[in-house]
């Protein structure tokens, strides 16, 4: 294995984004966690109210011989609503606002192109809203978050059901194709 890299994403719920990404060919970890604000060593319930100013995310080490950036930036966009500025689907509130944590100038210059990509394919009626910001410190989320989907499988698939995610997702990418 060559050297790794890293990539952060903020999609809402990280339950959600967990799954997409552990399946792919390069990928070696995806930790879920909390990025953006101040406080240090935040917990799920103080990030969950919405006072920390951190946002659910997920890390993502990667091998890039393997799978480029590029490619994880083609994944988030298609877990995401990119246009909801107050959340994702029934999570409410800035902790749950989508964004794109860059780690070095080339994923910025990545994210932001990827981003003008979307906007100018026509697939939304409204504008791309999901923020681009340098990466401050990730912290990992407690271990009963970790691999959810598969340590509280029924609840998860419930969840992800009754969120209305799935069902916005196949609307999109299903009618408009990928």
């Amino acid at each position: 294995m060559g050297k790794s890299e890293r990539a952060i994403f903020a999609g809402g719920c990280f339950w959600c984004l967990e799954p997409f990404f552990e399946t792919l060919l390069g990928v070696l970890e995806v930790m879920p966690g909390y990025i953006g604000g101040n406080e240090e060593k935040p917990t799920y319930e103080e990030v969950s109210s919405g006072i920390t100013g951190h946002r659910e995310a997920v890390q993502i080490v990667f091998d890039p011989s393997k799978v480029t950036y590029g490619q994880l930036l083609h994944i988030f966009w298609r877990q995401i609503d990119p246009t909801d500025p107050d959340g994702q689907f029934v999570d409410r509130g800035p902790q749950y606002k989508t964004a794109i944590f860059y780690l070095n100038n080339q994923q910025k210059y990545l994210a932001e192109s990827s981003k003008k990509r979307l906007e100018q394919s026509g697939k939304f009626k409204k504008p791309i809203v999901t923020d681009i910001i340098r990466a401050s410190r990730f912290y990992v989320a407690e271990d009963y978050h970790h691999h959810y989907h598969q340590t509280c499988s029924l609840r998860y698939k419930y969840y992800r059901e009754y969120s209305g995610r799935d069902q916005y997702l196949r609307k999109i990418w299903e009618k408009n194709g990928c």
